[in-house]
């Protein structure tokens, strides 16, 4: 039989061909065997099992009726043609099946053979199909294939009711849909109005980039009942700054607050506090911080030479700065006032260290708030340091005084000694020095590394394999970032970086003036 669709297939997501995410190429079949040996019916059952398990196979990622799992869940026998997929993912399930004429898995209901469906099973998903890595190309076995569908599964239920994207610049939108899609199209709208009535439409709700979202959405949005998610970047954002135009390969979308603000809960709080004792976890986990590690990476960028100490003697500190009108910085800063301000406090509670400032690189690149005159800076650090990955820094600092940057948790992977003067999301977890007021609801939560690696890593994101375009596991995305640590250009990124040269060339020309 030639010319048929493979039970187990790829979703159709926005942007990737079908060759490249495609898991299964379909073979000319051969005529199924009458008989199977014991190994040959127990790898087929244990097949069906995990297919089921995890629900997959045929148009899994739909929604209603042309979901197949949808209709096996109802009541009654199951009609199906003798070829038609939904027969075997019911049969699979221990549905009643009502064959309606013959066909290729009728015909092996039929045939009075022992162990059917288990010869259908090997016929028709076993020997008449070749697996494929979709993120390598590389042959891989029928279990693999289901373990990558399975993933795929859950990243488009965790879509599920997302209808809409507000406030997302036209620059990453491909590569947003391709982490938000639901299993249909993802409508991108341009204002309150039209975001309101689009998810109105579809009984939907509504996701936003907070510091780009439309004026009065979240009351537009209440006022008809309708749900409103924030988006941010990821922690393993990409090899360019996002202030730069570069795309992001990793987002988070919360439900329930977000991460930022210390004031209410998040989904990532209540991952964190509430993480189940699974070891096959933790040790992803353990494996996923050793890789970071190994590789360099950190949220902007991979590899880099070594930082050499500066001094021998003496306990090398790092200040890590911030965009000072960033949401973080506006929800978590605790009472500290800007860059400056930490700079001092930090050389207060380090008055015989050897203090090291690395501006936050959107300050530096002249696109955002925050920066600090080098001789200001150095009334209080021994050295302004720029142009060293901070993986490499935080592979030969002793520890790192933060507000609430990301740099913190970076630096808790590698075993560094950290300081929170704000409110960050690793904070009060039993990791950090903190400095700011307690944040009751963590008191009593202490946990490990590898437990805040597993929630902040891989439970909470989405990423995107920055060459497929396809939903990733975060493991792909760190070997993505190692093979390739420089970013690639287009006209955008040269000219925004333009821009932010010309915006520090004025503000310096300002400050002379």
């Amino acid at each position: 039989m030639k010319g048929f669709a493979p039970i187990l297939r790829s979703p159709a997501f926005p942007g990737t061909p079908p060759a490249i995410a495609a898991v299964s190429v379909a073979k000319v079949a051969r005529p199924p065997r009458a008989g199977l040996s014991p190994p040959e019916v127990e790898r087929a059952r244990r097949i069906a099992a995990e297919i089921v398990a995890a629900r997959i196979g045929g148009t899994f990622w739909a929604s209603g009726g042309a979901n197949p799992w949808n209709r096996i869940a109802g009541p009654g026998p199951i009609a199906a043609h003798g070829d038609e997929e939904i027969g075997l993912l019911g049969w699979m399930v221990g549905a009643e099946i009502d064959w309606q004429g013959p066909g290729r898995f009728a015909d092996i209901a039929r045939d009075g053979a022992p162990d059917p469906l288990e010869r259908a099973v090997t016929a028709w998903l076993i020997e008449a199909v070749d697996y494929r890595d979709p993120y390598s190309g590389r042959p891989v076995s029928i279990e693999a294939a289901i373990e990558q569908l399975a993933f795929w599964a859950r990243a488009i239920d965790r879509n599920r009711g997302i209808a809409v994207a507000a406030g997302i610049a036209g620059w990453k939108r491909r590569e947003v849909e391709a982490m938000l899609w639901p299993g249909e199209p993802l409508i991108f709208a341009r204002g309150t109005e039209e975001a309101v009535r689009s998810a109105r439409a579809v009984g939907g709700a509504i996701t936003v980039w907070p510091s780009k979202a439309p004026r009065g959405l979240e009351e537009a949005a209440a006022a008809q009942g309708i749900t409103v998610h924030p988006v941010e970047d990821g922690f393993l954002r990409s090899a360019g700054l996002g202030s730069d135009c570069h795309p992001p390969n990793s987002i988070i979308v919360d439900r329930s607050g977000i991460y930022l603000d210390p004031t209410r809960p998040s989904d990532l709080e209540t991952l964190i506090a509430t993480l189940p004792d699974n070891p096959v976890l933790v040790a992803r986990a353990e494996r996923l911080m050793r890789d970071l590690i190994d590789k360099g990476i950190s949220k902007y960028a991979s590899g880099g030479a070594r930082y050499e100490r500066p001094v021998s003697g003496r306990r090398i500190v790092l200040v890590a700065g911030q965009v000072e009108d960033d949401l973080s910085v506006r929800l978590g800063a605790a009472g500290v006032d800007g860059n400056l301000d930490l700079i001092r406090r930090a050389r207060a509670a380090e008055p015989d260290a050897y203090l090291l400032f690395k501006p936050h690189p959107d300050v530096d690149a002249g696109h955002r708030r925050g920066g600090i005159p080098d001789a200001q800076a150095l009334e209080h650090v021994d050295t302004v340091v720029r142009d060293v990955p901070m993986a490499s820094l935080l592979d030969s600092v002793d520890a790192v005084h933060v507000l609430t940057s990301l740099t913190g948790f970076e630096a808790l992977i590698r075993g560094c000694d950290v300081v929170t003067h704000g409110q960050p999301f690793y904070a009060g977890w039993g990791l950090t020095r903190d400095l700011a007021p307690p944040i009751e609801r963590r008191r009593g939560h202490n946990i490990t590394k590898a437990q805040l690696v597993a929630a902040t890593l891989i439970l909470y994101p989405r990423y995107l394999d920055p060459v497929t375009k396809l939903p990733c596991p975060p493991e792909i995305l760190v070997e993505r970032l190692a093979a390739q640590p420089v970013p690639q250009e287009t006209l955008l990124t040269r000219l925004r970086r333009l821009q932010g040269r010309l915006r520090r060339g004025f503000a310096g020309a300002g400050g002379r003036a």
